[in-house]
């Protein structure tokens, strides 16, 4: 690859562009309405209520300084489903929410630039006891999970569309985070699209220590062939698209 192209692609990394930005004319500035921080959801599907539990400190006991010892990149599992508890803590950990201020902002348990939280959690669940095999949201202000449909091949399609790696389709659940790039451009404009890449690595690392928690392990994966994996989401690939995504099993 040239030295140029090098170069150019960099720059993606640097905070070059806020400097050719006029914020006092981004759409917040403008006065346009935020976008929702939750992307809407048909209420005829099927909702599945999550294990809502306010004292996961004292019933998932895990020493902090453990998890972060212990951490890795895991790509076998042992086959073995996880639980509705299990899942519930996993979705709390990488999204939950604490508080909700107003329609357009609310407290997280993972940081987010401007609190604009742009992601979307999709989970490609094959072994979860109470659940049916298919696609399912996480929808963290109600703390539930919808439906969204059901698949022959799914296992077959996930590795298809992450480069042939057969060890994502064998996982029980594979969690797959979207992009809504306008929740944070509305803010932050071309800033925006960096800091949606942190806020990912965010939310992942969170997965990597409470999967550590229940004795799982999880492998973050940012290849992937981007078409595929937005069509077996069925998003658009333009308003919302697949931004980053992780297998999750217990240790083998």
């Amino acid at each position: 690859m040239a030295d140029s192209k090098i170069k150019k692609y960099r720059n993606f990394l640097k905070d070059l562009i806020r400097m050719e930005i006029d914020f006092s004319h981004t759409d917040q500035s403008l006065g346009v309405k935020p976008p929702p921080i939750e992307k809407p959801h048909d209420p005829e599907k099927k909702h599945i209520d999550l294990v809502r539990d306010e004292d996961w400190e004292n019933r998932i006991k895990l020493d902090l300084a453990f998890a972060i010892k212990n951490r890795e990149s895991r790509r076998s599992f042992s086959g073995e489903s996880l639980t509705l508890e299990e899942l519930s803590f996993l979705l709390w950990a990488t999204q939950g929410v604490k508080q909700v201020l107003n329609p357009a902002t609310a407290f997280r348990v993972v940081p987010s630039a401007g609190c604009r939280h742009a992601l979307e959690t999709y989970l490609l669940i094959s072994k979860v006891e109470g659940l049916d095999p298919g696609v399912y949201r996480y929808l963290p202000i109600e703390h539930q999970l919808l439906f969204e449909f059901t698949g022959e091949n799914l296992a077959k399609e996930v590795s298809a569309a992450t480069l042939n790696q057969s060890f994502i389709g064998r996982a029980p659940i594979v969690f797959v985070w979207t992009a809504i790039p306008y929740r944070m451009e509305w803010r932050y404009d071309l800033a925006a699209h960096k800091v949606i890449a942190i806020d990912a690595g965010h939310v992942c690392q969170n997965l990597y220590l409470a999967a550590e928690a229940i004795g799982a392990g999880t492998c973050a994966i940012a290849a992937y062939d981007q078409k595929l994996m937005d069509n077996l989401l069925r998003v658009d690939g333009d308003d919302e698209f697949t931004i980053y995504l992780a297998p999750v099993g217990k240790v083998a």
